[in-house]
């Protein structure tokens, strides 16, 4: 049995996020910190990676001063509460090798200090020292203490609801450690 880990390479590495409303959707960036993988005889095995909520961006928005506010909206308390934890992490708690570079990945995605289990399906490419993995996470983000104009906790929200799913699109590229 071989075990290597490889090392995320933040450059190469990001989350894209999307934001749905009853009006529209919102979307942006989310920049990896750090993380690593691990590959057992040739299969994605585990692995790990810190997200710095601290780098949301919104790409849909483009006057500087409503960026401005509904960034500053989002690192607040009522969503992300950046002050207080400037960190989200993933850890890979299973992964199921489907077939050529399909998988199911299982994991713990803790924000804003609360963990829950989530599931996704993942393409993993494992290229001698490289590896380049991507999927898409549904997060509920009720689940994390983040219920601002949610339809679950709130009424009358009309057109102002703001949907409880966002999704996280991982791009992951990383390099055998040495």
């Amino acid at each position: 049995m071989e075990t290597k880990r490889f090392e995320v390479e933040s450059s190469e590495s990001n989350i894209d996020w999307t934001g749905k409303k009853v009006t529209g959707a919102h979307n942006g960036t989310i920049d990896i910190k750090t993380g690593e993988l691990t590959v057992q005889d040739g299969n994605l095995s585990g692995g790990n990676f810190i997200i710095d909520t601290t780098s949301i961006k919104i790409l849909d928005i483009t006057d500087p001063d409503t960026n401005q506010q509904f960034a500053g909206h989002l690192f607040s308390a009522d969503f992300f509460s950046t002050e207080n934890f400037p960190e989200a992490s993933f850890v890979i708690t299973t992964t199921d090798h489907l077939e050529s570079d399909s998988y199911l990945i299982k994991g713990d995605l803790t924000i804003k200090g609360i963990t829950h289990g989530v599931t996704f399906g993942a393409q993993v490419a494992i290229s001698g020292n490289k590896i380049t993995a991507s999927g898409k996470v549904v997060v509920d983000r009720t689940r994390y203490e983040m219920k601002f104009r949610s339809g679950n906790f709130f009424t009358n929200l009309g057109d102002t609801l703001i949907y409880n799913e966002f999704e996280l699109d991982v791009q992951l590229t990383a390099f055998a450690a040495l």
